[in-house]
């Protein structure tokens, strides 16, 4: 049987949805809005594309958005002093500086300088540590839509064996945070790792972060599994003409449907729920921020 595919798109609609609801309460009672400021430093045309997605869906939200647009040669002690200044401003709820930044830029310098309490990506260290201490705190955007996704679709994850191939702090590390707050039984993983597809083939939860197109094949999936993919890799496509390319999973979609029992698919599955879940750390920052009760948004 064909695996369930897990829609991405739809569950970040009605979070986005859930979450404008709650934006609105609030302004009816307290006559205030949450603020998102994202800071883009040079022309790369992926993340400009990117930044005004975040742009139009945070104001379709009904938050106040503030886009800063900085030149290619803008140097590192402009950039801190311009996120410094954001940190001071209250109508700034969150702060987002995309990346990549230019190479003479420390991106660890820029992560480090925002404010743990606005840093709506969630990669300062302050709240790295405390997703590590099992504590509550803002968390990495990807890795919570994902961990959403996975609750959609999988009956209690206590005791389940939850597999992640990727190590990364963006996105491996914390999806294996979250899914060991939920009592499952984790094993980080990664291209390098012996035996990798033995391992991935013991997953009830298999979730796809390392960055190599189509790595994960049909034989690597546990028949009934939940298949999280995580990978964006462009590759070509001469099936639809020269110099034509196409966008892939870090999972052989084709094959692992046949096996997994639900399963994400690329594009369309995690990649939604970031900026929705980008919104979510907004809106719960300015909630912390402002004394109030943070909403309990379900989905």
């Amino acid at each position: 049987m064909p695996a369930n595919i897990i829609d991405g798109k739809e569950f970040a609609i009605r979070l986005r949805g859930k979450i404008s609801e709650s934006v609105s309460d609030l302004k009816d009672s307290h006559n205030i809005i949450p603020g998102l400021a994202v800071v883009l430093v040079g022309n790369d045309p992926a993340s400009e594309i990117y930044v005004r997605n975040k742009g139009i869906q945070t104001k379709e939200a009904d938050m106040n958005s503030y886009e800063f647009k900085m030149s290619e040669d803008t140097s590192e002690e402009e950039l801190l002093s311009k996120v410094e200044e954001l940190n001071n401003n209250s109508d700034v709820n969150g702060i987002l500086v995309q990346f990549p930044v230019p190479n003479h830029i420390s991106q660890q310098k820029v992560i480090e300088t925002i404010s743990p309490k606005k840093d709506v990506d969630g990669l300062h260290p302050i709240n790295s540590g405390y997703l590590n201490s099992g504590l509550d705190g803002l968390v990495p955007c990807t890795p919570m839509g994902a961990s959403i996704l996975i609750k959609s679709s999988t009956d209690k994850l206590e005791g389940k064996n939850a597999v992640i191939i990727g190590r990364s702090n963006l996105v491996g590390k914390p999806v294996a945070q979250l899914l060991l707050k939920e009592h499952c039984t984790v094993t980080i993983c990664h291209s390098r790792s012996k035996d990798l597809q033995d391992i991935a083939a013991s997953a009830d939860i298999l979730v796809a972060a390392v960055g190599i197109p189509e790595l994960v094949k049909g034989d690597w999936i546990k028949p009934g599994a939940t298949v999280i993919d995580v990978g964006i890799n462009r590759i070509d496509a001469p099936e639809k003409g020269e110099n034509k390319t196409r966008l892939v999973g870090d999972v052989d979609f084709e094959a692992a449907s046949k096996v997994a029992g639900h399963i994400t698919p690329v594009p369309g599955g995690v990649g939604p729920m970031t900026i929705a879940c980008l919104l979510l750390n907004t809106l719960n920052a300015f909630c912390e921020q402002n004394g109030f009760e943070k909403p309990n948004i379900n989905i």
